[in-house]
This record gives structure tokens, C-alpha cells and sequence, in this order.
């Protein structure tokens, strides 16, 4: 089963509100100056194009993304002539040199991570990127994935297919790059969903690995994995559903 990354309003329903939230302490830890060029790799629906916008006043922010329909959910939403979008990937970046590159949500979706990273010190000074925490933190997927792996035991459960988001195998892949000063934190928001449709339904939109593998299902497996994850998940007493999101946020520099 392929990832699929092509409808940008389906992925802001999904986890893009929450990507958000993530992208502006992201930006704000930096605390980096004002009028720097930054490239933006796997900048997706531009999540964290918008949160340099607001927070670091750069000179010009370039993001580049291999999907046509997430770059047009960018153009249409970032409305700043100091941001551009084009398509691209993170293994053939721009030419030119950037003072900062940053991606967001996007390396454990490479094929080659490594080389990844060694693009991105070839093209910046500062190299910074975060990305979910899987295998435990991010509780809306852990949740899903601990139901959906109670009923099948081939799902593609992504604590498992991406072991490189935790902060060593990070920091490894960056001091392989040759960076230097590398430190990694935690980023931890909350996500508070009104009720379960509003948890469920963007399951039910296809963008993403777990969407994906819902789509995937015959309706009476995608009830039966939807009926237990419902009972896995807390509740408040007004029906809202109290979670929280944590990424883990890596920086270095060449």
C-alpha cells in the first residue's frame, strides 16, 4: 500500500490544524534573525512556510514539495510575496545557497534519509526539522494503530515502519551529515477533538498512511477497527476527546 499525498484540504483535516500548532514553537525555538533566506523542504500545504512567515520575518522562503495538489493548497492559503513554491524533493534541492533549510513532517517519508540530510547541509547553515513521535507521543495515530494492529497484524503501523523518529537515530543522522552543535527537543501540543467524527472523519480522507490503510478496508473491517478505536480513546464529560501531539524537533548547524 502506497502513502498518498495529493489532497491538501483532506491532509489539513487530518493532522495539517495540528502540524500547525507544532510549526510555530518549532520556528519560535530557532529564535534566529530576521531577513534570512529559508528553504522549506517537503513544505506540503505550507504549514511551516506560514509559521517563518509570522514568527521570523525572513527575507524570501522557498518550499519545495513533490506533490502538484499540496503546492496548490499552498499558493491559494500563503498569500506573501517573500514566499515562493516549486516542485521538487528533498534528495534534488534548489541550487543556491540558504541560511537556514527546514522540513517539517516530511523526512521519515524520504527513501534515503541520510542523503537527505546531506542535502540539507550542503544547501544551508542551519539545518532543523521535526518530525511525529510514532512509536509513542503522537496519540491520535497511537491510538489508532495500537486498535488497528489488535485486528490485523500486517497493519503498516508507522511507530514501527519509521524507527528514525526518536532523538537518537535524529541525532545520528544529522552528526552523520556532518553537522555540528546538533540538539533535539520535544514538541508537545495539544489536540482537542470536539467529538469522534471530528477524530474519525478525516480517517476517511485517504491522505496519509493511516487514512490510507482505513480506505483500504472492507466497510465491515473499517467498522470494526472504527468501534475499537472509539473505545480506546479518553472523553471528557462534554464528549470532547483531550489528546496530545508530540513531534521531535533536531537542529544543527554546518
Amino acid at each position: 500500500m502506497q502513502d498518498t499525498w495529493a489532497v491538501g484540504d483532506a491532509y489539513e483535516a487530518y493532522v495539517g490544524r495540528w502540524s500547525r500548532q507544532v510549526a510555530e514553537v518549532f520556528v519560535r525555538r530557532l529564535g534566529l534573525p530576521t531577513g534570512l533566506r529559508w528553504l522549506d523542504v517537503g513544505c506540503g500545504t505550507g504549514a511551516l512556510t506560514t509559521a517563518v512567515l509570522a514568527a521570523a520575518d525572513p527575507a524570501e522562503v522557498v518550499g519545495v514539495d513533490p506533490s502538484e495538489g499540496f503546492l496548490a493548497t499552498a499558493r491559494a492559503r500563503v498569500n506573501d510575496s517573500r514566499a515562493s513554491f516549486e516542485v521538487g524533493d528533498a534528495l534534488t534541492l534548489p541550487d543556491g545557497r540558504f541560511d537556514v533549510v527546514v522540513s517539517g513532517l516530511a523526512l521519515n517519508f524520504v527513501p534515503d534519509a541520510q542523503l537527505a540530510v546531506a542535502q540539507f547541509a550542503r544547501a544551508g547553515d542551519i539545518v532543523a526539522a521535526y518530525v511525529w513521535d510514532y512509536a509513542e507521543g503522537m496519540e491520535m495515530m497511537r491510538h489508532f494503530w495500537d486498535a488497528a494492529t489488535a485486528l490485523d497484524a500486517a497493519a503498516p503501523d508507522e511507530g514501527r515502519r519509521f524507527p528514525m523518529c526518536r532523538p537518537e537515530p535524529l541525532r545520528r543522522l544529522w552528526t552523520g551529515a556532518g553537522l555540528r552543535d546538533v540538539t533535539v527537543q520535544a514538541v508537545d501540543v495539544p489536540t482537542v477533538f470536539v467529538d469522534f467524527d471530528d477524530y474519525w472523519t478525516p480517517f476517511l480522507g485517504g491522505q496519509g498512511p493511516a487514512p490510507a490503510y482505513v480506505m483500504s478496508l472492507t466497510e465491515d473491517r473499517r467498522q470494526a477497527l472504527r468501534d475499537r478505536v472509539r473505545a480506546s480513546l479518553p472523553s471528557n464529560p462534554d464528549g470532547t476527546i483531550p489528546l496530545t501531539a508530540r513531534a521531535w524537533a533536531i537542529r544543527g548547524r554546518t
